[in-house]
């Protein structure tokens, strides 16, 4: 089950995921935020922080000048492991101009949705930089 469901986070991940986060997400889904102390419960929150890390861990914009290949800096996953009903998936990304990375580990249910969604973070000044970038995200995200 865990590999449909990374294929259907993949999907979600390129913008093609038919339904978004509403599908892919049980009601009572777990974030743990590598910022925040607390975990946070439920879909709707888990959608406001998965939403807010989309925008905020695009990686850098590729520099015109810079003979570096066209992902270099950009967000992806480069190594996954499965088993049972979790997935561990490692990114890189770039955060002001610095060199990151960490994991995801997806828990799913046997409904095929996520009921538990940790992120784990380095270096520290990648985190600095992000904790800075989701508060400023969260922010807006608020409702009025």
């Amino acid at each position: 089950m865990i590999e449909e469901v990374v294929e259907k986070w993949h999907a979600y991940m390129r913008g093609k995921l038919d339904g978004g986060l509403d599908v892919l997400l049980a009601e009572d889904c777990v974030f743990y935020s590598p910022i925040v102390f607390s975990p946070q419960v439920g879909k709707e929150i888990t959608k406001m922080y998965l939403t807010a890390a989309s925008q905020t861990l695009p990686g850098d914009k590729k520099n015109e000048s810079s003979n570096k290949p066209d992902d270099a800096g950009k967000f992806r996953y480069v190594k996954e492991v499965m088993s049972g009903n979790t997935a561990v998936l490692e990114f890189e990304t770039t955060v002001e101009g610095k060199y990151a990375n960490g994991v995801d580990i997806i828990t799913c249910n046997d409904a095929g949705q996520i009921v538990e969604f940790k992120v784990m973070f380095r270096p520290l000044q990648a985190i600095n930089a992000v904790h800075r970038q989701m508060g400023a995200m969260l922010e807006k995200m608020k409702p009025a």
